[in-house]
């Protein structure tokens, strides 16, 4: 009886080993989700919206424009990172 007893939990302990490894593999598998992909026609990007990485784009909200200095405001309107508090 001990003899069945461990080949079961060897039999369990391996088939969950195995559904783990499937898990994993699905869930960090290149799916549509996170897959670097062109999107679905019914989707609509305003590329214009979006800044290029690296540039500096102005924080254009009026409660953070009523806080700022004019030389800050003058860096940003000309497109430069501001270095002015």
């Amino acid at each position: 009886m001990t003899g069945i007893r461990k080949t079961v939990l060897a039999l369990l302990v391996g088939g969950s080993m195995f559904a783990g490894a499937v898990v994993g593999a699905v869930g960090f598998s290149a799916t549509g989700a996170n897959a670097a992909s062109t999107p679905a026609s019914g989707t609509a990007i305003n590329a214009a919206a979006t800044p290029a990485p690296g540039t500096f784009t102005s924080n254009e909200d009026p409660a953070h424009e009523a806080t700022e200095s004019a030389a800050r405001e003058a860096q940003e309107n000309a497109g430069q990172k501001p270095t002015v508090p």
